[in-house]
């Protein structure tokens, strides 16, 4: 996983987390979200997306 790929992930995860905080968004869709921003980090920090793998998508620069 590269770096901006990293950086739009946490970005967008803590875009979630704040419209959570401000009660933009609630209920369902609050839940999901929020579990989607956790995916979001956990995989910025791991460096690797599950989804990626089976299509061959690697967004690291090439050497």
């Amino acid at each position: 996983m590269g770096t901006i790929d990293k950086v739009v992930r946490i970005i967008v995860a803590i875009i979630i987390v704040l419209l959570y905080v401000s009660n933009k968004i609630e209920g369902t869709m609050a839940i999901v979200l929020l579990v989607l921003s956790g995916i979001f980090i956990l995989t910025s920090f791991i460096s690797f997306c599950p989804l990626y793998y089976p299509f061959g998508i690697s967004t690291k620069k090439q050497e």
